[in-house]
């Protein structure tokens, strides 16, 4: 497995200490590899509050207070459903800051037969950057992948904005 970009990594904890801000992450698609990469980053105690891998819907409203009438209507993938992850997560972690995905890694009959993923960052209440991604490969795992460092880049792009860098 691939690690984090170290410029990235130290950007995120640079920022996170910098401020004693702290980041949660609740993750579908990517199956604990945000996680696994905040983790990853030196210093990760500091500012890391946890993760959750909430895989399905009855989890995602158990933990996250994802709506499930509309999780379920949507297979919980949707730009909203991340954003309801992203909300929930700041609060069941008690932190500042938090990531959330949901998506698809595989082409499958309820995506349509395409592969992508919603994501969120939310800065408290706020959702301060949301989107879609598409992934260029085919292989679920490197689609994964591709998610969560894509996820960290923007990131780290909203940290840079905050912090006037």
């Amino acid at each position: 497995m691939k690690s984090l970009n170290k410029k990235l990594a130290e950007s995120i904890r640079a920022y996170m200490i910098a401020q004693s801000e702290t980041i949660a992450v609740a993750e579908s698609v990517t199956s604990g590899l945000l996680q696994w990469y905040m983790s990853s980053i030196p210093d990760a105690s500091k500012f890391f509050q946890g993760g959750i891998t909430a895989y399905n819907v009855g989890q995602k409203y158990k933990h996250l207070q994802v709506e499930p009438l509309y999780a379920i209507s949507v297979n919980c993938i949707s730009a909203r459903v991340a954003a309801e992850m992203a909300r929930h997560c700041c609060c069941l972690f008690a932190s500042k800051w938090s990531i959330a995905v949901t998506g698809y890694a595989s082409a499958v009959p309820d995506s349509g037969g395409e592969r992508f993923a919603f994501y969120a960052i939310a800065q408290e209440d706020e959702i301060v950057a949301e989107g879609k991604i598409i992934p260029p490969d085919e292989h679920p795992e490197q689609v994964q992948l591709f998610y969560a460092r894509e996820i960290f880049k923007i990131l780290g792009e909203v940290l840079n904005k905050k912090s006037g860098i």
